[in-house]
Parts: C-alpha cells; structure tokens; sequence
C-alpha cells in the first residue's frame, strides 16, 4: 500500500550541510528524510518557490518531452529502500496505457512538482526509512535525527534555506 506525502520542507542538514527533503505524511505526522544532490534540491526548490529560469532546466525538458509524446505524469512512488538507497518509480499514461520508468526519488520528486501530481512512498519503505532514517553514516543517531524531523515547525524549516 502506498502512503500519500507531500514536502514538509527543503532544508540544508546542519550536520553535514547536505540538502534534505522531507516528505510527510498527509494523513499523520509520520515524517521521512531522504538526502539529495545540491543540484536535485535546486531543481525542487525552483519549482517549490515557482521561481521561473530564462531556460528550461533539465526537469522542465523531461516534463516537456513527456508531453510532446502524448503522455502525462500520473504519480510518483518511492518504491524502496535498499543499502541506504531510495528507489522510486514515475508512473505516466500514454495512449490509455500505464508506462512505469525507473527514476531517482529526487526526479521523480522535481517532475511529479512540476506535473502537479501526487508524490507516494510505499508503507514498507515509509516505515524502514522512519526506523532507519537512513543518511550519511557520521553525524547523529537515527533516533536523534528523527527527534529532530519531527519537532520541526514552520520557523525551523525557514533557517535552513536552500
């Protein structure tokens, strides 16, 4: 089954200065991190903030070229979480047909903005990544760190801009 999240906040990790999105829950508090590129989070951050490029980036082209073949952005779904790593899939309709494309998390998260489409996390994976908030290895506990998410209100996520 899959939990419905949406993006609670886009914020700098101060342990490691590493960009972190956090998705939650939209029928809880759970709340999970997953650490992104600087590049990844950039491209989030724009579409967050609706901030518009003279150019399109590389997400506005993928979105583009979705749409110049027919197809449209359904949903995206983290699907996994194996070795400290997410997986996720992007899921179109093309002709009628559902099309499944392999993605990262972070583009599926950048494109599914962009589509204004819903982002879902697997129950599995929402409940290993909330046991296991997996990040880089030095810094604090998964425990401490999800304390830490979770005691987040909206002035907190405003001092960690990207």
């Amino acid at each position: 089954m899959d939990i419905e999240v949406r993006i609670r906040g886009l914020m700098m990790d101060p342990a490691t200065s590493m960009p972190i999105i956090v998705l939650k829950d939209v029928s809880s508090e759970a709340v999970m991190p997953i650490w992104v590129g600087i590049f990844e989070a950039n491209a989030i951050a724009l579409e967050i903030e609706k901030t518009g490029t003279l150019r399109p980036m590389t997400h506005d082209l993928a979105r583009n070229l979705i749409r110049y073949l027919n197809a449209e952005i359904e949903r995206a779904v983290i699907t996994e979480l194996k070795d400290d790593t997410f997986y996720a899939v992007l899921w179109l309709r093309q002709d009628g047909e559902p099309v499944a494309v392999d993605v990262r998390p972070s583009d599926a998260i950048a494109l599914a903005l962009r589509a204004d489409c819903p982002i879902y996390v697997a129950d599995t994976v929402m409940e290993a990544a909330k046991l296991n908030t997996s990040g880089p290895p030095e810094g604090p506990t998964a425990e401490q760190l999800r304390g830490w998410l979770e005691g987040l209100n909206d002035e907190d996520l405003g001092r960690y801009k990207m």
